[in-house]
C-alpha cells in the first residue's frame, strides 16, 4: 500500500493554514498586528470601533482556526491508530485485542487500561525484587 496525496482542496488547505501558522513568521506577523494596533490607538481615540477591530478580527481568526486545526488533528491522530495498528498486528506475541481500542466504550477501555497498569505494577516489582537480590548476592 502507497501513500498518495491528499486530493481535497480542504485537506490541503487545512494542511497549508496549520503549517503556515506554525511559523515563527506567522507570530511576528500577529505580533506586529498587535503593536501597529496598540500604537494606532491615539489616533482613533480609544474609540470603540478601535476595540471592535481588534476584537472581531481575532474572533473571526480564532473560530476559523478552530475548524482548520481540529481537521489537522483528527488525520494525524487517525494516522498515528492506523500506525500503532500495524505495529500491534505486525509483532510476535502482541494481543491483536488491543486493535482498534479507541472504538471501545470508556467502561471497555478503562478494564483494559487497568490490567495493563496491574501488569506493568507487577513489572516494576518483580524488576525491583531482582534489583534486590542482585545486591545481596555476594560477588
Amino acid at each position: 500500500m502507497t501513500a498518495t496525496k491528499s486530493k481535497s482542496w480542504f485537506t490541503r488547505f487545512a494542511k497549508w493554514i496549520s503549517r503556515a501558522a506554525g511559523q515563527p513568521a506567522a507570530f511576528a506577523l500577529a505580533l506586529s498586528t498587535i503593536i501597529v494596533w496598540g500604537i494606532s490607538g491615539p489616533f482613533f481615540g480609544f474609540s470603540d470601533t478601535w476595540q471592535l477591530v481588534i476584537n472581531t478580527g481575532t474572533t473571526i481568526v480564532t473560530f476559523l482556526m478552530v475548524f482548520l486545526i481540529q481537521n489537522t488533528q483528527n488525520r494525524d491522530s487517525e494516522a498515528i491508530q492506523v500506525k500503532l495498528d500495524e505495529l500491534i498486528r505486525s509483532a510476535e506475541g502482541a494481543d491483536n485485542a488491543l486493535l482498534d481500542l479507541e472504538e471501545m466504550e470508556e467502561k471497555e477501555l478503562d478494564k483494559v487500561r487497568d490490567t495493563y497498569e496491574k501488569m506493568a505494577e507487577q513489572a516494576r516489582n518483580e524488576l525491583e525484587e531482582r534489583k534486590k537480590k542482585k545486591r545481596k548476592s555476594p560477588k
